[in-house]
């Protein structure tokens, strides 16, 4: 599962969570919040989960992040484990790696990375997702929402110039498995494509009873 948004915040949320993590001394080594793996292969800065602006950005992502109605639709978020903050200076990247299985308690099913800089102001620092046919190689505008799979194995290339700030987090989904996921939004999708008028009422009807049965049995 791979899904985009263009702008999870709005311009005044965007410059607000910036502006909060506007000061370098906000941020220190990121493999102090890397599993044993991913310390070996992780170069980058973590903002201090503790720190007041840092707090307020979270808050900031995480009300956005959950009341996006394509999060909702796509992803049936159950909790959220965790939103940090990485800032990537020349020289810096985060090799190969998989996520944590469980977080904070919490399983990791859905991973995202928020962008937070403009994509002109930096070099380098994709996002790449390992696939069986290739990759995906991600570089959103600031505001833009990557969501993927949590199992996927991936990267963020290494900056060569500039400064490239994002949020990442996890998310729990009320729909264990990717599959179901899958096919939950794909019903969804088909609704929004489906125009609400009176000669689509009885085939609107049956896509919701497919789609409701279906959560009754997947959702937890």
């Amino acid at each position: 599962m791979s899904i985009y948004i263009d702008s999870l915040l709005d311009e005044y949320s965007l410059i607000a969570v910036q502006d909060s993590l506007s000061k370098p001394s906000l941020f220190g080594d990121g493999k102090a919040t890397a599993g044993v793996m991913a310390e070996r292969v992780k170069s980058n800065l973590q903002a201090d989960q503790h720190a007041p602006e840092v707090i307020a950005a979270q808050k900031l992502v995480e009300k956005s992040l959950l009341a996006n109605p394509i999060v909702k639709k796509a992803v049936y978020p159950s909790r959220l484990a965790k939103i940090m903050f990485s800032r990537y200076q020349p020289g810096m990247s985060y090799g190969e790696h998989v996520d944590e299985a469980v977080i904070n308690n919490v399983r990791t099913d859905i991973a995202f990375t928020l962008f937070l800089s403009d994509p002109n102001s930096y070099e380098g620092g994709e996002l790449v997702i390992l696939k069986p046919d290739g990759h995906d190689s991600i570089k959103l505008p600031a505001g833009g929402l990557y969501l993927y799979s949590a199992d996927s194995i991936h990267r963020v290339n290494p900056v060569t110039s500039g400064l490239r700030l994002a949020a990442v987090g996890w998310l729990q989904s009320k729909v264990r498995l990717a599959q179901h996921r899958q096919i939950l939004s794909d019903i969804n999708h088909a609704l929004l494509l489906l125009p609400d008028n009176e000669s689509n009422k009885t085939a609107r009807l049956q896509f919701l009873k497919v789609k409701n049965n279906l959560e009754r049995v997947w959702c937890d």
